[in-house]
């Protein structure tokens, strides 16, 4: 028995499948425009770039102003030099080791105060000091009259601070004269409770009191 003849589709069925590939076409067209338009690419780079930890944060060095501010100089913490003592801030006051003298010798010392209110020096050296003895209008004596090698002797003398001489000086109880420094022969000032007084220097500063004492 033989074959029955093939049939062939019918027009219906090519327009279907016609209309079926156009669509097919239609929808990978769509899709290829799809891709160029949303680049979807893009999106997933910078979900995977926002996955991946952020590099460390970088310290900025500041950048200097113009204008810095200075360093301040410190002070110097070396104290400054006394200078010569000013006259005025020093103060005097002649000293003797009694006040009634019948035979023992008169001894005489100088008390001195820096009364100024920073330190100074001074010399008050035996070439500087000067003791003078009156009795009323009359001197009797002076230590620079007869004195032998005189010296210097500066010193810093503290704010306030009071120092007296190391040694006392002598009186003899005779006349001093630069001409009669080595007579045993000088007049003897009397006694009887007659008042001296005793007055001291020590450069261009002088006491302004007098120490009296009486020589029985």
């Amino acid at each position: 028995m033989g074959s029955e003849p093939r049939r062939r589709p019918s027009p219906a069925v090519y327009r279907r499948r016609r209309i079926a590939v156009l669509l097919l076409a239609l929808i990978v067209i769509g899709a290829v425009a799809w891709l160029l338009i949303a680049q979807p690419w893009q999106a997933l780079a910078a979900s995977q770039a926002d996955a991946e930890p952020s590099a460390a944060p970088t310290t900025s060095t500041p950048t200097p102003t113009s204008n810095p501010t200075p360093t301040p100089t410190p002070t110097s913490t070396v104290p400054p030099t006394p200078q010569p003592c000013d006259p005025s801030v020093i103060e005097l006051v002649p000293l003797v080791n009694g006040q009634k003298f019948a035979s023992h010798p008169v001894e005489m010392r100088i008390r001195l105060t820096n009364t100024g209110s920073v330190d100074c020096t001074m010399d008050v050296g035996t070439s500087q000091q000067r003791f003078v003895v009156t009795s009323g209008k009359d001197t009797w004596w002076r230590s620079t009259d007869c004195q032998s090698e005189p010296s210097s002797m500066v010193v810093t003398l503290a704010a306030g601070q009071t120092v007296e001489s190391a040694e006392p000086l002598v009186w003899d109880r005779t006349r001093s004269n630069v001409s009669t420094c080595d007579s045993e022969t000088r007049p003897r000032a009397p006694g009887g409770g007659a008042a001296y007084h005793l007055q001291v220097e020590v450069g261009d500063v002088k006491s302004k009191e007098t120490a009296q004492f009486f020589l029985l």
